[in-house]
């Protein structure tokens, strides 16, 4: 039974950091990326991160690059994604998932996935 547990969200000052965990179970962890999506009240998804559990190569959405970085311990199973220079704009709630298929076109992150966890609420204030 695949899970992925994503916690860490929280309220938080423009400016101001969190840090996202992804614990995954259920699967072979370096057989996938490992990656994160985000959601705003009535917005589409976005694709903002992805690391390859393989190799360590990372992607990154424009409008996160910079800002945020994502990194995996394998022996753990977990991603983290580090968020710092939050912006309001950052308000969603954050997804974790495990593409088998990731792509970097024009500074937008495209993921395809089979699994994903449930959400956690992030929510930057002014």
């Amino acid at each position: 039974d695949v899970q992925l547990q994503a916690s860490g969200g929280g309220l938080v000052q423009a400016g101001g950091s969190l840090r996202l965990s992804c614990a995954a179970s259920g699967y072979t962890f370096d057989d996938y990326f490992m990656g994160w999506f985000r959601q705003a009240p009535g917005k589409e998804p976005e694709g903002i991160s992805c690391i390859s559990t393989s190799d360590g190569k990372t992607y990154y959405a424009d409008s996160v690059k910079g800002r945020f970085t994502i990194s995996s311990d394998n022996a753990k199973n977990t991603v983290y994604l580090q968020m710092n220079s939050l912006k309001p704009e950052d308000t969603a709630v954050y997804y974790c998932a495990a593409p088998y298929e990731v792509g970097l076109t024009l500074g937008i992150l495209h993921m395809e996935y089979d699994y994903r966890g449930q959400g956690t609420l992030v929510t930057v204030s002014s």
